[in-house]
């Protein structure tokens, strides 16, 4: 069977960009096919190909990558955001201003008891961190986990459903990362990394897993917050 044009969006979806040898491995397909398809992706205007140059010990011409534009950008919508913005603005206008986040704190208490079993069923750290990355794939966040000497191990997302939330209720970020932090049963540090042309991919830096301690206990206060906390009994964060 061949790759279908969703298995190679969906990989560089959960990339920076790659070339044809890498897409062919992952989506164990043959180069010609893949390349074939990345072509016709790139003429319908879901790609684009740019060169990097190769490493020091490598030799030959710079390598071409594919990557997505933002014609895809349609592909991978927000998780019915429009609809979660109003029915938080809903409940705002009955409750009350501290109303939306106690909504979204509920929320993230049911993620958290739905994927903590799942997850601390891991024997490692580093089996854990995967596990909840592969919940969150599954539930369209594009989540791997990555890990190089210089930065250690990480969850690195490459999309994020909940953008339009995120953005007009800040402390929905806060909660999710607290969330994170008791299913892994350790300190998070969440950062944005820029990954070119206005892309970017939200980093989880796991902190007994390549983020030192130090890094991790530095990450500023959070700051209290009386109406949130007034929620009711049973929400653990």
């Amino acid at each position: 069977m061949r790759a279908s044009y969703a298995d190679i969006l969906a990989s560089l979806k959960r990339s920076d960009g790659l070339p044809i040898s890498d897409l062919s491995r992952e989506l164990g397909k043959s180069y010609m096919g893949i390349k074939q398809h990345c072509l016709k992706l790139t003429a319908m205007g879901y790609l684009e190909e740019w060169r990097v140059p190769r490493a020091r010990k490598e030799v030959g011409r710079p390598e071409k990558l594919y990557r997505l534009t933002k014609k895809c950008d349609p592909l991978f919508p927000q998780a019915g955001s429009e609809l979660g913005l109003s029915v938080l603005e809903g409940v705002k206008a009955l409750y009350g201003g501290a109303a939306p986040e106690k909504l979204l704190f509920h929320h993230f208490q049911k993620l958290l008891d739905r994927w903590q079993p799942k997850v601390r069923a891991g024997k490692s750290m580093v089996e854990k961190a995967t596990r909840l990355a592969d919940l969150r794939d599954k539930e369209g966040w594009f989540s791997r986990c990555h890990y190089d000497s210089e930065t250690g191990f990480r969850i690195e997302e490459f999309h994020t459903p909940l953008a339009d939330v995120y953005e007009n209720y800040p402390n929905a970020v806060r909660m999710e990362v607290q969330m994170m932090e008791k299913v892994l049963g350790t300190r998070i540090v969440r950062t944005e990394a820029s990954t070119g042309k206005g892309r970017k991919r939200v980093v989880y830096e796991i902190a007994t897993l390549g983020v030192s301690e130090k890094k991790a206990k530095a990450r500023p206060p959070i700051s209290p917050r009386p109406e949130v906390d007034r929620a009711p009994q049973g929400m653990l964060f």
